[in-house]
């Protein structure tokens, strides 16, 4: 269920709940997706993946392989450090990676070797004939003892397993700690889990003419990347075109995936045949290179008597696994919210980044900020209960005010708009908190049962600028400053629309929906009735793609931009063409008219006919036809100080949500179960209700599977344990309650309509207010959630420990 604060739209059809235009061919099995895509001549890769987690690599011995029918070629590491660069890297660049490994694997799965086949089948058959001699060397798993002296080096190039440290301080933290009336503490770990769509990452790639490389791929920011791509692969950039694939699914783990197409791209190289590679199950859960968030946290707050925050100490370690395609942008995302939707100024935030012998991150929904959010609700979660506050006024005693907006936090960004007490108080008024607290006591003397009630609030930063890549950094390699999107609109000579997007296309975000919904508000159209198309790189304009919950934003922006350009063209044909002043007309359901007289008037058809087939009816020196183009870039961003004291506006279009849960714990089993649940989100000016309830319940679904259930697991020894969905728990419907959805809308003033992204949704919140509910339900045994995912017999072991002690 949804409910929305305001239900009288301000908009035709922004606002209001409407059918997703991408779904009809989706339902019938036509979305296209990478392993629908043929070729002649069309060869297929398959991967042999370390069986080990660190070692060198002796020998490949591909004899017995290239001996099997329809076997073409074998491809190795040293067969790409002679003939290609490194993979694109916005980590140190004492760090490089190959699509294969080169001299020796860092984890179990990397890519050893590809061999290419007539069929996906041989190929497989043909890694098995692969013979390998592997050099141990000592597997690191834990970040902490990585970081010892003597801990076996990963890259020996870097000399250490060190990939980032640095402290950053803002306001006077050790006087806001000393100073407090309560200091809270705690040691936390986010485990790591990752993204798990239908459709793996893949990439088909051809040989085309005059030289020309296509790559057809399904990474969600091929157009942003596409020149890193080729310099990888040692091809002018103009020699290289990417062709956008429908993403069936991504919750990051697509984002500016590149080491597919560029393998893909490479393999095509070497053979000079069209080569498809497609990850499987075992390669996305292994080598996707994709992993989420691993940290370890040392953290304290300060707190008044009253119950106001004064200060942040956090201290960060992070196993990133082998490499760092990404450096620290997680911890930028971090940084963006770093207090919350709170108003307390003080923060001290000490990051380290290691290297460990597993599988280096990447993206996933949240990409960092949903972790720091559960750290800061933990501590609040503590000090509430040693405060003897609820939960509730705790946050809204120190909530940013209303009158406040635009507010610059610590460490320099700046949070567009919001009412967060309005939203607290939205949730509250959907679940009526009092009657399950006297339910949450009745249950417990009358049945034995554990009921808990957890409350959370938290941001949701959106639409990222690209200083967030590298703000952490003092010396950035590449410190570029734009994330734009673009969009062509042409109206054709019958007065039909089309719609080009300079993107790649994920469902989930509903570009299509997004695209004609901005052109039926802008023109009185109706949406359907608009034809969206994609474009490859060689006819791209500047575009990023979606990510980081930015593409609702930038491609409103970008559609509003040209169809703005487009309606000042139709205005100036219709007033030569009915002698009227041009402020003296409007454009009104795909008519321009006269103000206050539309019967003299002329439909969009009729404007069209004009603009391409009678020139001489224009005005003088306006060019035929009706195409429109325009590129939207950030909306409001700012450079970092050099001296990174302040590190910029890079992620300023700031939503907000409360989230309540009402859980039953078994103490004897450590299962769960949901009574209710009440999600409230802030993402300004909402274009469909409805596909933004479905974000916001697909990321709470996400969150719950990394709060319960989702874990790559390594052992000591740095062997993968979670190589099949048997081992990796993902929630199924069972598992994940009906949420029930209110909204409240407080616009941007920096976007088209006031716009905020809401695409990573519930993630955001659910593991902070889920671990609240099970701490409430077993608060008399000492309950207390520190490590994530909570395992069934980490709650036993608590109870049964509690109770032995209590016996003593």
């Amino acid at each position: 269920m949804t409910t929305v604060e305001n239900e009288k739209p301000r908009y035709k059809y922004i606002g209001s709940d409407r059918k997703r235009v991408e779904d009809p061919r989706l339902l019938v099995g036509r979305g296209g997706y990478i392993a629908d895509l043929k070729f002649p001549g069309l060869l297929h890769a398959a991967i042999l993946r370390s069986p080990v987690p660190h070692a060198t690599i002796r020998s490949i011995d591909a004899t017995e392989a290239l001996k099997l029918p329809g076997v073409v070629a074998v491809v190795t590491g040293e067969d790409c450090k002679a003939h290609m660069n490194p993979c694109m890297n916005f980590g140190p660049s004492s760090i490089p990676q190959f699509p294969l490994a080169v001299d020796k694997v860092r984890y179990v799965g990397e890519a050893v070797a590809a061999v290419i086949a007539e069929s996906r089948y041989i190929a497989e058959d043909a890694v098995e004939l692969l013979e390998v001699e592997f050099e141990d060397l000592p597997a690191v798993t834990n970040p902490v003892a990585a970081m010892e002296p003597g801990a076996a080096l990963l890259h020996d190039g870097h000399g250490s397993n060190i990939g980032y440290e640095r402290t950053f301080e803002f306001g006077d933290v050790a006087g806001a700690i000393s100073g407090a009336d309560l200091v809270v503490e705690d040691t936390l770990h986010w485990g790591r889990s990752a993204g798990m769509p239908m459709e793996t990452s893949g990439a088909v790639a051809r040989p085309g003419l005059n030289g020309v490389l296509e790559i057809y791929c399904n990474s969600l920011n091929f157009s942003y990347f596409s020149f890193l791509i080729a310099g990888a692969l040692k091809l002018p950039s103009n020699r290289l075109t990417m062709n956008p694939v429908p993403a069936g699914g991504s919750f990051g783990s697509k984002f500016t995936a590149h080491k597919v197409p560029t393998l893909a791209g490479f393999l095509a190289l070497r053979t000079g045949r069209p080569v498809s590679y497609v990850e499987d199950r075992l390669d996305h859960l292994m080598n996707s290179d994709h992993h989420a968030s691993d940290r370890y946290y040392d953290a304290k707050m300060g707190f008044t008597s009253e119950g106001i925050i004064t200060g942040l100490d956090v201290d960060v370690v992070d196993d990133y696994g082998a490499y760092m395609q990404f450096g620290v942008g997680t911890h930028g995302n971090a940084f963006s919210q770093i207090v919350g939707p709170y108003g307390f100024r003080n923060v001290k935030y000490h990051l380290r980044a290691v290297l460990t012998n597993k599988c280096q991150q990447g993206a996933y929904r949240g990409f960092g900020s949903e972790v720091h959010n559960w750290v800061l609700e933990r501590l609040i979660d503590k000090a509430a209960v040693e405060l003897g506050l609820k939960p509730e006024e705790i946050r809204r005693r120190n909530f940013i005010t209303n009158d406040q907006f635009p507010y610059k936090i610590p460490g320099g960004n700046v949070y567009d708009s919001g009412n967060y007490p309005a939203v607290l108080d939205k949730a509250l008024g959907m679940i009526d908190l009092e009657h399950w607290r006297s339910e949450q006591k009745r249950l417990r003397e009358e049945e034995g049962r554990y009921i808990g009630i957890g409350l959370a609030t938290t941001q949701e930063r959106s639409v990222f600028s690209a200083t967030e890549f590298w703000a952490l950094n003092d010396n950035p390699d590449f410190p570029l400053t734009s994330s734009p999107e673009s969009a062509t609109v042409t109206i054709d000579p019958a007065g039909q629309f089309q719609l080009l997007l300079h993107c790649q296309s994920m469902w989930g975000n509903s570009p299509e929906t997004v695209g004609t919904t901005v052109l039926a508000e802008e023109f009185g159209i109706e949406p359907e009735t608009v034809n969206v198309r994609y474009a490859d790189t060689a006819r791209a304009l500047p575009g990023t793609g979606p990510g980081g919950s930015r593409y609702t934003v930038m491609l409103a922006g970008a559609v509003r931009g040209a169809s703005r350009k487009l309606q000042r063209k139709l205005i100036d044909i219709a007033a030569h063409s009915l002698e009227v002043a041009a402020e003296d007309l409007e454009l009104v359901d795909a008519r321009v008219q006269v103000k206050g007289a539309p019967e003299k008037s002329l439909s969009l058809p009729e404007l069209a006919s004009t603009a391409y087939f009678f020139a001489l009816n224009m005005p003088p020196g306006m060019e035929s036809g009706l195409e429109e183009s325009y590129t939207y870039d950030h909306p409001y961003t700012t450079l970092p100080s050099a001296d990174r004291s302040d590190l910029g506006v890079f992620y300023p279009i700031m939503g907000h949500a409360c989230h309540i849960a009402v859980m039953e714990v078994d103490p004897d089993t450590g299962t769960t179960k949901f009574l209710d649940y009440v999600a409230v989100h802030d993402a300004g000016t909402m274009v469909n209700p409805k596909s933004l309830g479905g974000h916001v319940t697909g990321g709470a679904a996400q969150g719950l599977g990394s709060t319960l259930y989702e874990e790559l697991a390594y052992d000591d020894e740095g062997q993968f344990k979670s190589s099949t969905f048997m081992d990796y728990l993902v929630p199924t419907a069972n598992e994940v309650p009906p949420f029930r959805i209110g909204h409240v809308e407080t616009p941007s003033p920096f976007t088209e309509y006031g716009i905020k992204g809401g695409g990573e949704g519930g993630r955001m919140v659910t593991p902070s207010v889920v671990s609240a509910a099970i701490d409430d339900a077993l608060r008399e045994y000492g309950m207390r959630v520190r490590e994530l995912p909570v395992k069934p017999a980490t709650i036993v072991a608590t109870v049964q420990a509690a109770i032995a002690e209590s016996s003593k």
